[in-house]
């Protein structure tokens, strides 16, 4: 019986996967990232990867353990990573992932505040077959946000609701943040943490069409 695995516990991607009607489980990557690259585009790749490669292993191990039979491209992992890049106060493009505290939020919010920044979500793509891991795909999607201009006040009314903390850039463009959207340039769905129209038109180029599973 084919499968389909979302290496990830992020509500927000689950529920995207849930809105195309998709069936699959959730196995969530539980290693410590390690960042080599240094560019968006190529950090969100390198995590997103490393969180497909690691699930895929797992797997794989309870699949042999197991003794369950697959047939190749029986399994499809999917791993993602998401982060928004600015420019900072040194005028340098800064990568901004999950905030450390309350003080790393109001610092990341107001880098934003007024501003027109990027979200990177990177996406890889691990197909299995009873040996392991049968083959592996990686792109990334780009959106732009234009963000108005948010006062003293609303940054700390914002950060008080506690939705920041847990999400790339301290905001949600999906919650309470949206009266602070201007426009975007790009997929919605990928500043939410998932670019499910890129990843079907990817399987797509690949010769899958994962609603024939």
């Amino acid at each position: 019986m084919k499968q389909i695995i979302l290496a990830s516990a992020s509500p927000r991607r689950k529920e995207l996967l849930e809105q195309i009607g998709l069936e699959f489980e959730i196995v969530p990557a539980k290693g410590e990232e390690v960042i080599t690259k240094t560019s968006p585009e190529e950090v969100v790749m390198e995590l997103s990867a490393q969180k497909a490669l690691e699930v895929a292993g797992m797997v794989s191990q309870f699949s042999e353990k197991h003794d369950e039979i697959m047939t190749p491209q029986d399994m499809l992992v999917i791993g993602a990573d998401t982060v928004v890049a600015a420019e900072n106060e040194a005028g340098k493009m800064e990568i901004l992932g999950k905030p450390r505290d309350e003080a790393d939020a109001y610092r990341m919010l107001s880098m934003l505040s007024g501003k027109v920044h990027s979200v990177y979500t990177g996406v890889t793509l691990v197909f299995l077959d009873k040996s392991g891991k049968a083959g592996a795909h990686t792109f990334y999607e780009k959106t732009d946000v234009h963000m108005r201009n948010m006062s003293d006040l609303e940054i700390k009314r914002y950060i008080a609701t506690g939705e920041p903390m847990d999400k790339a850039g301290a905001y949600g463009i999906q919650g309470k943040c949206a009266i602070y959207i201007e426009k975007i340039d790009g997929d919605y769905n990928n500043v939410v943490g998932l670019p499910v129209s890129a990843i079907y038109h990817e399987l797509q180029k690949l010769g899958i069409d994962i609603y024939l599973w």
